[in-house]
């Protein structure tokens, strides 16, 4: 699979991990789903094993669980994130994304933000 988490990314995907309190072999699982500007939606929580139909892909030790779709819409993507006084969450920046028609912006890859409040822990106990 060609997909590229930045070291920012990767740092905040561990530390979820690390205090989610899903055991030792959780996962951070990441479901995608077309929509915004660049292309994608998601959603995402640490989960403490896969759910069934997901792939678990390990970067760097990190184990991610991606749901099919996922997979396919987040081929060529990279997965960043970004902290700002005002805001902050992951930023996906998809190559292949032609853009929004309704956006003012006029650049053909922009960027997705996904808040970190919407995280949740998930145990299977």
């Amino acid at each position: 699979m060609d997909l590229t988490i930045t070291p920012t990314a990767e740092k905040f995907i561990r530390r979820m991990v690390r205090f989610g309190s899903a055991g030792e072999d959780a996962g951070f699982r990441l479901s995608v789903s077309p929509g915004g500007c660049s292309g994608l939606a998601s959603e995402f929580s640490v989960e403490s094993e896969p759910k069934p139909g997901d792939t678990v892909v390990v970067h760097n030790g990190l184990k991610l669980f991606l749901p099919e779709e996922s997979r396919t819409l987040l081929q060529g993507v990279t997965i960043d994130f970004s902290e700002t006084p005002t805001s902050s969450g992951f930023v996906f920046h998809n190559p292949n994304s032609t853009g929004c028609s309704t956006c003012s912006s006029s650049s053909s890859a922009s960027a997705a933000t996904v808040s970190i409040s919407a995280i949740q822990v998930k145990s299977s106990h």
